[in-house]
């Protein structure tokens, strides 16, 4: 037997969070084979079989375990061909119909549980994926089937009581908080509470930016193999104010003040696990089309859970982007132990004044939340000023003026 046990994951974390069995009990695995899923309080990470055969395991999805934990053996005498025996120690049912390689229209693991969720049974998805496979995202597509209403009298009665029965629904739902999410609360209250928080405003005319992109979008694609998006705009932006506004690029440690001569820029992005804020290094050495392909590489890695913890950690400045969600205005909390966050939202069209004229403009509002102990008023305003300047004439990020 080979054992499965956590690893460790990072200097501070003593204890993870068994989040997804990708494989199920009794089934045959491969050598480094992704067998299951971990959360810790920082990232989620993919545990490999550590040899090929049958897995038994041990501890359920959703059990918090401490790092060296065995939590399944791979019986490597085993066969394809053998029967599986069942485990003592089963996984989690899930309530949708269970993966079964081979069987048409079998769920993923993340389809396995939106469908569960949903109450619905596998064999009425359609699958898009390989062999007729049911993706996260035909289970996010799916609805159930109404019952039919034929002419019979029960049909009708039956279609009536489904619906009062679902329209005076009073259900509720509970489950663990987990480590990510956990440590994303703890994180907010204690920047809320340790920190003199404030939040400065200003609006940005994107009509500047908007010209920009769709000028040269074309090009620079073809160029660079990536698209010119905002965020990229906004960062370079950032990292050049943040030179000539160095306190909103320093943090307090004890009684002292640290800057830095470059900006490590965290962008925060939506995860399904919660919120997560990869870091560019060094964005400040950076050109538009390195930090977009960067941001794009982050993002993504993000989405699916692979970003290392390294990459999340030591920021020096945070860009968020509330805007792709539709939130006009906010005011962001700061990611200690930063001194600052830049808040970017949706762009509306709305009358502003112009020489003497009434005119429609797209327009931005910008916030940036700060640490009053370290940045003064006069900074942030005149930073964040600094930064509508750069948006509104892109050019002179260009030739760095």
């Amino acid at each position: 037997m080979a054992d499965v046990k956590i690893p460790a994951v990072g200097e501070s974390i003593s204890e993870v969070t068994l989040a997804t069995w990708v494989k199920k009990d009794g089934e045959m695995v491969k050598l480094d084979e992704t067998i299951l899923t971990i959360e810790s309080d920082k990232a989620t990470l993919d545990i490999a079989a550590p040899k090929a055969g049958r897995l038994k395991i041990l501890v359920k999805e959703g059990e918090t375990i401490a790092i060296g934990t065995k939590v399944a053996e791979v019986d490597e005498t085993a066969t394809a061909g053998a029967s599986a025996a069942p485990s003592a120690q089963p996984t989690q049912a899930p309530a949708a119909k269970a993966e079964v390689a081979g069987e048409k229209n079998y769920p993923s693991p993340a389809a396995t549980k939106i469908l569960a969720e949903k109450g619905m049974d596998a064999s009425g998805v359609s699958g898009s994926g390989k062999d007729g496979r049911i993706t996260k995202n035909d289970a996010m597509g799916a609805t159930a089937k109404p019952v039919s209403v034929g002419s019979g009298e029960s049909e009708l009665k039956v279609l009536a009581q489904q619906t009062i029965s679902q329209s005076s629904s009073r259900e509720t739902k509970r489950e663990k908080m987990s480590g990510l999410r956990k440590t994303i609360a703890t994180r907010l209250v204690n920047a809320k509470n340790t920190t003199a928080m404030l939040t400065t405003f200003n609006e940005v005319d994107m009509s500047a930016v908007m010209e920009l992109r769709k000028k040269y979008k074309d090009a620079f694609k073809e160029k660079h193999g990536v698209g010119l998006g905002f965020m990229s705009l906004f960062t370079k932006a950032c990292t050049i104010s943040l030179k000539n506004y160095p306190a909103v690029n320093a943090m307090i440690d004890g009684t002292d003040i640290v800057y830095h001569n470059y900006a490590d820029v965290g962008v925060a992005v939506s995860t399904p696990r919660g919120l997560v804020v990869p870091v560019i290094r060094n964005a400040e050495s950076m050109s538009l089309a390195q930090i977009e392909s960067r941001i794009i590489e982050l993002a993504g890695r993000a989405r699916d859970g692979k970003l290392s913890i390294d990459e999340m950690q030591n920021g020096s400045f945070t860009i968020t982007n509330g805007g792709i969600f539709g939130s006009m205005l906010s005011t962001p909390i700061i990611n200690a132990p930063q001194s600052a966050i830049l808040g970017m939202h949706n762009i509306v069209e709305r009358p502003v004044a112009v020489n003497g004229q009434v005119v429609i403009r797209p327009i931005m509002y910008l916030a940036l939340s700060y640490d009053h102990r370290i940045i003064d008023g006069r900074e942030s305003v005149s930073f964040l000023k600094a930064v509508k300047e750069l948006l509104e004439d892109p050019s002179r990020m260009l030739l760095d003026l």
